[in-house]
């Protein structure tokens, strides 16, 4: 498979300066996940998280538009290889399949397997607060680092990375021995019994930017459950959608 944009140049980025220290420490990153930059700089701006930015004094730009990149072409990957070994399965089924293996716990799962913690550049605050080990940051720079290997390898090279990591997860759910979020859950049941879909909302959010606390609510029905509360708004959906979920269960 080519892509289009593969003919277009690498745009220009603001990556931080790299010493020996962080050289090796890249270096090691890449024997253990079997990655060869020629550009050494993309790899380190993959792991630029937006504190770290905002604390430094040199002009360079965070991870976030990799990571844009990264959640693309992972989306396309892990689709592309579900139409082709599942030519039987549903629209519906594939996507299903699809949200399990790219959702940001399998993902920040994947990035604690690589090591990502021990590399991603974060600012003093949001290291402090135990940000290495974010699901959300994890996922997200896992996201930038697919995005980077794609700028710099190309398309055939990023999707077998991709496919090394989720091919047994995807297995797994195949297998239907995948634990169930509580957001699946809780949509199947309202499926099944009102024939509708479950709606989140933000409650509030407080804290400061780096330590932000989310509060969601979910509405089934006109009804409100929560809020649930997480350090994102993916975790606080998934503790007010417990909650509903246990409420509906509970009283049918």
């Amino acid at each position: 498979m080519r892509l289009a944009s593969r003919s277009l140049e690498v745009p220009a980025f603001r990556a931080p300066t790299i010493d020996a220290t962080r050289r090796k420490a890249l270096s090691t990153f890449q024997k253990g996940a079997g990655l060869r930059f020629r550009k050494l700089e993309l790899l380190d701006l993959a792991f630029c998280h937006r504190s770290f930015v905002n604390e430094t004094s040199e002009k360079i730009e965070s991870n976030e538009r990799l990571e844009f990149l990264g959640d693309s072409v992972l989306g396309i990957v892990v689709a592309d290889y579900l139409f082709r070994i599942l030519p039987d399965r549903p629209e519906g089924d594939l996507a299903k399949i699809k949200s399990h293996v790219v959702s940001e716990d399998s993902l920040a799962e994947i990035a604690l397997e690589l090591g990502i913690h021990e590399v991603v550049r974060v600012g003093r605050g949001e290291n402090q607060s135990g940000g290495r080990r974010k699901k959300a940051l994890l996922s997200d720079c896992m996201e930038a680092l697919i995005g980077a290997w794609y700028l710099d390898a190309g398309y055939d090279k990023a999707a077998r990375f991709i496919l090394r990591y989720l091919v047994p997860p995807i297995e797994t759910v195949l297998a239907d021995r995948h634990r169930k979020d509580y957001k699946t859950l809780l949509q199947e049941v309202v499926q099944k019994t009102y024939h509708s879909y479950p709606s989140y909302v933000l409650d509030r959010k407080t804290g400061p930017d780096h330590q932000r606390t989310f509060w969601m609510k979910v509405v089934v029905q006109g009804v409100e459950y929560g809020p649930g509360k997480g350090g994102n708004k993916k975790s606080a959906e998934q503790e007010a959608a417990r909650m509903a979920y246990f409420a509906l269960t509970q009283s049918t």
